[in-house]
């Protein structure tokens, strides 16, 4: 592998950074480098991290549970009603507050028999939230949920700093998109945090209003991060931003959706819906070095149809695949969080795989890891220079069945990633730093991806059996986004022009954290044009099929044909030598179906172009 020369710019400001210093009790664990990582040290002014050499042998990937607690005194619940059976008590309790039911769930016959059931027994260590009361119908609702979270800021423990209430908007039926900041800094400001030299990890759980185990294990962790908790130490090192509910109308109705019917994991890029914007802010404001998704997934549905098969693992984990994300990001996605996350799933006696689905296609009996699409919270934080996780647990369609459980299960695996941030703060802070420097210094040269997609091959699975219970591995065909196969590709350009009618565009550049220019006065560019050679309507789609809310979009073939172009004044311009120019060219190659000319936030393709030199205008600021 090589690295591509510093731009001129940045070899005038050679970065001199001191070496992170290790531990002891680390050293012999890092010590050793791997081939990649002394290579890219070698041909970089950056410093790099070491890189350990058995991933597995890292401490972190012995990372205890979460739980349970050491005390044994009994601790009031944090809401009226039966009280929910908890095996250890919290340290730091939350006051009660009334149970408000808006929606019940219904009554459920279990999609399964006994004999599957039983392969799912309760965990040791039971969880204490709103919705997890013994016979509670419903869970957490938003209400309640609202009421955690000012609780929690209300703590005033003595010499630190409380928590602090983050209010990131409000969904389309009014109900405020909260998130709970958990930090030592003394404010909650974003400049603040920057100046406290720690970084920030931002957990979001509930994007999809039916995948409830998320917000309640989201309560768990801010309650265990705030004073007194057992990972507030854990804040010694990062920041923490908890939103356990990105889609408060999706959960009070008990659908997949956001109230206008748009599925908001597909939405980060086009941010179409309030939801998905509140989260682009407070990402695009935190900068965190970390991100972790928390859902739930089908457990019978398709599967059974296809593979006469029952879902059967707790969690199912990936990081970001898509196209044109930094390869360090990915190293250290799966060597320093996804190695340890397994291990520590596996040492409370719970089950992994990568996450997976299949399309509604009955016919079809390929299965597909996440996809590559630039579209999901999954791929659109990391393209913003960030390890981006997926935790998804077993629960859609199941009710409240082994709803502890599930929420353990998350609970595990988040706690295990913040275990390893904070245990790679320095490490993690260093990759990023490189990745900046490196993706702005790319600009005018090498190639972008365009297109890209999962590399077919076959892998054997495990399901359960729905009349034994007992496990059946099935080989399967597996599309592979580990791997991801190239499917077109182009010169990288300098930058994007924009013309000034793209205010639609803009606006979202600049919650994305993307920075837009203006042009101030009228000048000339080279660009490369697009001539259009072909196009269809059609709508936008995953593995799953259709995505919910995505209306029909233009689908254009393109060939780039080079001109001397005059743009005017109040025209925009994108450089790419800036650290998300990997998100920039996600947004503006027209042939692509998230890009803002398919999706009609760009009207024409005559109102874009690729620049491939450097442009000799006078640009100013826009706010």
């Amino acid at each position: 592998m090589t690295l591509r020369d510093p731009s001129p710019a940045l070899s005038q400001q050679p970065v001199t950074k001191a070496p992170y210093r290790l531990s002891a009790r680390r050293l012999n664990v890092m010590a050793a480098l791997l081939g990649a990582a002394t290579l890219l040290g070698a041909c970089s002014s950056t410093p790099l991290p070491p890189w350990p050499a058995n991933p597995s042998s890292a401490p972190q990937a012995q990372a205890p549970a979460p739980l349970p607690r050491t005390a044994a005194k009994p601790v009031p619940q944090p809401f009226l009603g039966a009280p929910a059976r908890v095996a250890e008590p919290v340290a730091t309790p939350v006051a009660p507050t009334p149970v408000i039911v808006s929606r019940n769930e219904d009554s459920l016959t279990p999609p399964y028999n006994a004999a599957v059931a039983a392969r799912f027994p309760e965990p040791t260590i039971q969880y204490s939230t709103p919705g997890l009361g013994k016979d509670r119908r419903a869970f957490t609702t938003n209400a309640e949920l609202a009421q955690w979270l000012k609780d929690l800021a209300g703590m005033r423990p003595a010499n630190e700093a409380r928590p602090h209430l983050i209010n990131l908007g409000t969904s389309q039926r009014g109900t405020p998109i909260l998130g709970l900041l958990l930090t030592r800094a003394k404010s909650p400001t974003p400049a603040v945090l920057e100046s406290a030299g720690r970084p920030t990890v931002v957990l979001v759980g509930q994007q999809h209003g039916d995948e409830p185990a998320s917000a309640e294990a989201l309560l768990v962790l801010a309650r265990e991060l705030a004073p007194g908790g057992l990972m507030e130490t854990l804040l010694d090192k990062i920041n923490v931003i908890v939103v356990p509910r990105a889609n408060p109308d999706g959960s009070e109705a008990g659908t997949r959706v956001t109230a206008n019917g748009i599925d908001m994991n597909r939405d980060h890029l086009l941010l179409h819906t309030p939801e998905a914007r509140a989260i682009a802010r407070l990402v695009r404001d935190y900068r965190p070095i970390l991100v972790i998704d928390s859902h739930e997934y089908t457990v019978v549905g398709r599967f059974l149809e296809k593979f006469n098969g029952i879902q059967k693992y707790d969690a199912l984990l990936q990081h970001t695949t898509t196209a044109n994300y930094p390869e360090f990001l990915t190293k250290a996605s799966l060597e320093w969080f996804h190695g340890p996350m397994v291990a520590a799933l596996k040492d409370q006696g719970l089950s992994s795989e990568w996450y997976y689905t299949t399309s509604t296609n009955r016919d079809d009996k390929s299965i597909s890891m996440g996809g590559s699409q630039p579209d999901t919270g999954r791929n659109v934080h990391g393209l913003k220079n960030t390890v981006s996780l997926l935790v998804e647990t077993r629960g859609v369609g199941i009710g409240r069945l082994h709803a502890q459980r599930r929420v353990h299960a998350q609970v595990v695996a988040m706690t295990s990633a913040l275990r390893s941030a904070s245990e790679k703060a320095g490490p993690l802070e260093q990759v990023r730093s490189f990745v900046v420097k490196d993706t702005s210094a790319q600009a005018c040269r090498d190639q972008i991806i365009v297109n890209a997609a999962a590399t077919p091959t076959q892998r054997d699975l495990t399901f359960l059996d729905p009349t034994s219970g007992e496990d059946r591995t099935t080989r399967v065909d597996w599309n592979s986004s580990l791997t991801l196969r190239t499917l077109q590709a182009r010169a990288r350009p300098c930058g994007y022009w924009l013309d000034a009618s793209a205010t639609s565009a803009v606006e979202r550049f600049k919650l994305l954290g993307i920075q837009v220019m203006r042009v101030a006065e009228a000048g000339s560019l080279l660009v490369e044009k697009y001539e259009e050679t072909a196009r269809e309507v059609s709508e936008r789609r995953d593995v799953r099929g259709g995505i919910a809310g995505s209306g029909e979009i233009i689908r254009v073939k393109v060939n780039p044909v080079r001109a001397a172009m005059d743009v005017p004044a109040q025209s925009y311009y994108i450089p790419l030598n800036q650290p998300l120019a990997n998100l920039a060219v996600a947004a503006l190659e027209p042939d692509t179906q998230n890009s803002y000319f398919a999706n009609r936030l760009v009207d024409d393709l005559s109102h874009t172009a690729r620049v491939m030199a450097t442009p000799a205008l006078v640009f100013e600021e826009i706010d």
